[in-house]
């Protein structure tokens, strides 16, 4: 009789137990391709951007969020051995921040969730999704490679350095596709392109060789991950042949460029982290558009501008976000 009642109770007991104390509210879990350990500077700035992100739909690192990092420390080799390593561990979605990552997490998997961030590649005419308004299948993000960028790009240049009607461009051999607004522009402002394509760090001094040989008047620098590598030496080549350049990442001017403009990274870094919480939260990547910038920058290096004498107009100076002096 005593042993029948104490069954009773057990499973009373067992009934009236809350949710959570019968089995642990699992911690959702994502993966983070990346080639480096975080580091201060421009980096820093971005992952925090990120995180921001993250919190605004409610998560944190730590605390009910684990981020699996894995770190290619510069070779784009081991990036399909990564992304196998997080889908083994069933993880709730894959961040890819990068070209070479985002292929590689496509590759590998059709089924986890995978948020990218093409800063350099247009996402639709690299295949990694359907349109910008239906991604479809298992992709959605963030592009920073709007289709007029590369055009606006060209017209900035320009108005900066007026009556250099010869332009060199520095592009990569996989986006020659970006290249079409950038020819219909240079068009109608009745200048002439001198296209280089680079494929390596390798070529870059005997891009700029050809360029100065060919009498251009300035450069312009296509969005492109080599040359994101590589900003300090291409900044650092501008200046000694006296060619004023341009490129999209405020970076490109804080280290020698004479100029930069197009979209602000941290902003896009935060609106991946949101991305990746609305995913966490039950969102579908085929039902999420593909977010484009909003927000962009003007970046001027004065002097850069001195050193390779180059007098920026004012008009120009007004709508700068930054002046460096």
């Amino acid at each position: 009789m005593w042993l029948s009642r104490f069954l009773v109770v057990l499973i009373v007991v067992a009934l009236c137990a809350p949710a959570g104390a019968q089995q642990a509210k699992r911690i959702p879990r994502i993966g983070f391709l990346t080639i480096a350990p975080r580091q201060s500077g421009p980096l820093n700035e971005n992952h925090s951007a990120f995180q921001k992100g993250l919190q605004e739909l409610g998560y944190v690192e730590g605390k009910n969020l684990i981020i699996e990092y894995r770190y290619t420390q510069g070779s784009s080799e081991r990036l399909s051995q990564l992304t196998e390593e997080l889908v083994r561990l069933k993880v709730d979605a894959i961040v890819a921040p990068w070209t070479p990552a985002i292929r590689a997490a496509k590759q590998t998997t059709t089924k986890i969730p995978i948020v990218i961030l093409s800063a350099a590649t247009d996402p639709v005419t690299a295949g990694f999704v359907d349109s910008l308004a239906r991604p479809g299948g298992n992709i959605t993000g963030v592009s920073g490679l709007g289709l007029e960028l590369s055009g606006k790009l060209l017209e900035v240049l320009a108005e900066a350095v007026p009556g250099r009607t010869s332009i060199g461009v520095m592009s990569h051999p996989l986006n020659r596709a970006n290249l079409t607004e950038t020819k219909s522009v240079a068009r109608a402002l009745k200048l002439k392109l001198k296209i280089m394509e680079v494929g390596n760090q390798n070529d870059l001094r005997n891009a700029f060789s050809s360029l100065v040989k060919e009498q251009a008047g300035a450069l312009m620098v296509m969005p492109a991950i080599l040359f994101v590598r590589n900003e300090k030496q291409i900044a650092d080549l501008a200046i000694q042949n006296r060619l004023p350049a341009i490129f999209y990442q405020r970076r490109f001017a804080e280290v020698g460029g004479l100029m930069a403009y197009g979209p602000s990274l941290p902003e896009l870094w935060r609106r991946l982290g949101v991305l990746v919480g609305k995913i966490l939260k039950g969102a579908k990547p085929a039902e999420l558009p593909v977010e484009q910038p909003t927000k962009f920058e003007l970046t001027i290096n004065l002097k850069t501008a001195k050193q390779i004498g180059v007098t920026i107009p004012q008009s120009v100076l007004y709508r700068a976000d930054k002046v460096i002096k």
